[in-house]
């Protein structure tokens, strides 16, 4: 009886899950509509800190610089990069989940708080 209802659904529902899937793999949808004060608050902070000093406890654990010294020796295209594939062995990469532009943004704002 319910066959036609359950294979129409099961249709929309697999349609469904494969949009979404395609959504989420792609960074760009994924982080859309997110600022760089945000990706950095949710990504970055747990380790650098929400002001850049690297003193949370994963932070210290894995000796993160403070921004004010990282900034007076790599450019923002070094970070960028760094963001982007990651530093080995504790930092992942990026690229996958966010867009070049969003990369430049997220490196922004880190530096920008080297001036607070």
């Amino acid at each position: 009886m319910h066959g036609p209802v359950l294979k129409g659904k099961g249709i929309a529902a697999s349609f469904a899950a494969t949009v979404l899937s395609a959504a989420l793999s792609s960074g760009s949808i994924r982080a859309q509509g997110k600022s760089a004060t945000d990706i950095y608050l949710a990504k970055c902070s747990v380790c650098h800190g929400t002001d850049g000093a690297g003193k949370t406890a994963r932070g210290k654990k894995l000796k993160v610089k403070d921004v004010r010294e990282t900034v007076s020796k790599q450019t923002a295209e070094q970070m960028a990069e760094i963001v982007a594939k990651g530093k080995a062995p504790n930092m992942d990469g990026y690229a996958k989940d966010f867009a070049a532009d969003q990369i430049k943004q997220i490196v922004e704002y880190y530096r920008s708080l080297a001036k607070k």
